[in-house]
């Protein structure tokens, strides 16, 4: 017999992970938002050499 705990301890740790994966998604933004230039001119410059 299972008392039903099994089933509500597995979407606590669904909901725990899906909320790690948003917050590296959220800080991955910012940090594209603040660094968008410096990247942007990184891949120019690559695909200038290239």
């Amino acid at each position: 017999m299972t008392d039903g705990r099994g089933a509500r301890e597995d979407g606590q740790g669904l909901v725990e992970y899906a909320l790690i994966v948003a917050l590296i998604a959220i800080i991955a933004l910012v940090a594209l938002l603040f660094m968008g230039d410096q990247i942007s001119s990184i891949l120019s410059t690559i695909a200038d050499q290239v």
